[in-house]
């Protein structure tokens, strides 16, 4: 499914004349269904970038982490992942909540290599993934409409050194972020915080 270039990409595309580059990569690289490759790299990942937009078209990008498998692909058109409290802004799924428009980037560090998907998201209260993802909130189900490879060149690579300890997982006690032990944060917590009181967890 090729891509339908926006006019100000298209200006810059000639006055870099890369426009029939840009056409030939929307031909063979874009595609719109998920392939075994896609999804075996996808839910390898512990990690992605998340590109959203609210109604007023402000932009924000997010950091999403868990353990391998986090992610899954559902089927050839559609991935999901959970969502994990954070600090309480609801700024990205405010915006999936909102405009559903979203970006996904996803990066293999140690290999060198990344996939990108464009899609609409929404927010699933009531997901039988929910099960599988220990104090999940909630599932954001996204259905893509343009995924891809990048070009690797400029990214550096890294190793990893250890997944956070803050993941919830199966069997373990989650430990509670030191911020939300702060003087300016404790009287605001949620009902049910298990920060709500005490001392904070050393790191």
């Amino acid at each position: 499914m090729p891509f339908e270039y926006s006019d100000a990409s298209r200006a810059l595309q000639d006055r870099f004349y890369t426009r029939r580059l840009a056409d030939r990569l929307s031909e063979v690289r874009v595609h719109d269904q998920f392939t075994d490759a896609d999804r075996a790299f996808i839910e390898a990942r512990d990690s992605f970038f998340l590109a959203t937009v609210d109604e007023r078209g402000q932009p924000t990008c997010s950091y999403k982490g868990g353990d391998p498998g986090f992610v899954t692909v559902l089927d050839r058109t559609t991935l999901a992942f959970p969502n994990y409290d954070g600090n309480g802004m609801y700024r990205s799924m405010g915006n999936v909540s909102g405009s559903g428009r979203v970006g996904l980037l996803f990066l293999d560090l140690e290999r060198q290599s990344r996939v990108r998907v464009e899609g609409v998201a929404e927010l699933a209260f009531d997901h039988a993934l929910m099960q599988r993802h220990p104090e999940c909130q909630f599932i954001v189900l996204v259905r893509a409409e343009a995924i891809f490879p990048n070009c690797p060149r400029y990214i550096h690579r890294y190793q990893l050194m250890e997944r956070s300890r803050f993941v919830p997982r199966s069997g373990a006690a989650t430990p509670t972020p030191d911020w939300k032990r702060s003087e300016w944060a404790r009287d605001v917590l949620p009902a049910g915080d298990p920060a709500a009181g005490g001392t904070a967890d050393s790191p």
